[in-house]
């Protein structure tokens, strides 16, 4: 064997060792480097799945609310309060303590229910998010498919109306044709309305509700639950529009026929506080709400009220066999929930 021959052996043989060296070597390095960079990782961001979706999503961090609850009183199961027994003959009732985001009482929360004209606070809360109070409606042949026991506020066809109009017909007397008025300048008609109700409905967390139509005459598929309605309603008393109409003792609604000629519609609200008709229990203000009766519902109100330190409450009923009784026994939760704050 020649010497240039056995030298270049030699050399080639020297790479080989290194090579077999360098390379567990290099692996080794790499695989503690990744140990030691997912160790401090999970320090840094494993005990937070927050910001860890955010450095994953969106590599920064974009989260500065709070949580989806944080801001609701929330109930897993009953709760009892004292002074008021439960009263099997209602479908539900609860008493919601805003600034402590405490469920008061609950009784049968999260039941299937039918909600009648309390539907018309969906309806409302969606007008105010996606119209404006100044839009002019025209009002279609649909709003005269009603039967006379049903509540209307007198609406033709051909009529042009504002959008606020609708919205005080809607909510102080319960005009399902202002519902219906209201769905279809919203979505064009009462079905895609509808659709946009429960999907707006999940989005504030009202997962129990189903809507077929914008002012709640009975329908199978049609339901919410009582907590539902405590979500929806909490959701209108952030817009102070809202609170401005159900805190009306009356209204003269303006309505201009197909014609030309223009008329007016007076309304007063159909809750018995803000008609007048019942005091609330001493040391408690009632701005007002919404009612709804329907023979499967029964009777029906959901209140936004105050105490005397103004600490704010929402207390809803369902399924009352009459209206006396209804806000004989409102006055009783609202009662008792006062008088248990200040024991």
């Amino acid at each position: 064997m020649s010497k240039p021959y056995k030298k270049k052996r030699r050399r080639r043989k020297q790479r080989h060792s290194v090579s077999r060296i360098l390379i567990p070597v290099t692996c080794l390095i790499v695989v503690l480097s990744g140990a030691v960079g997912g160790v401090w990782y999970y320090k840094e961001y494993g005990g937070d799945p927050v910001r860890t979706y955010e450095t994953a999503t969106y590599s920064s961090n974009l989260y500065q609310g709070s949580l989806f609850a944080d801001d609701l009183c929330v109930a897993a199961d009953d709760v009892a309060l004292t002074g008021f027994d439960d009263e099997d003959s209602l479908h539900a009732a609860g008493l919601f303590n805003l600034n402590d985001k405490t469920v008061e009482y609950g009784y049968k929360l999260y039941d299937k229910l039918y909600p009648a004209s309390t539907t018309k606070l969906m309806t409302a809360y969606l007008a105010f998010k996606y119209g404006n109070m100044d839009d002019i409606v025209t009002v279609s042949d649909s709003v005269s498919g009603f039967a006379s026991d049903e509540v209307v506020c007198n609406l033709q066809p051909g009529d042009t109306v504002t959008l606020y109009d609708l919205l005080c017909g809607l909510l102080l007397r319960s005009g399902n044709d202002c519902g219906v008025a209201i769905a279809e300048h919203i979505s064009g008609s009462v079905e895609a309305f509808a659709e946009l109700m429960n999907s707006e409905a999940k989005a504030l967390g009202a997962t129990g509700s189903h809507f077929v139509n914008p002012h709640g005459l009975h329908n199978e598929n049609h339901y919410t639950t009582a907590y539902d309605l405590y979500l929806i309603f909490n959701a209108c008393i952030q817009d102070q529009r809202f609170m401005d109409i159900i805190s009306m003792d009356s209204y003269t609604m303006n309505l201009t026929g197909a014609d030309g000629t223009t008329r007016t519609f007076d309304v007063v609200p159909t809750n018995y506080y803000s008609s007048g008709k019942i005091n609330a229990p001493e040391g408690i203000r009632v701005f007002g709400g919404k009612t709804g009766t329907t023979d499967e519902a029964g009777c029906c109100v959901i209140l936004y009220s105050e105490d005397l330190e103004k600490n704010p409450y929402i207390s809803i009923i369902m399924g009352a066999e009459d209206k006396s009784f209804l806000y004989q026994e409102m006055n009783r939760l609202l009662e008792a929930g006062e008088t248990t704050k200040t024991e």
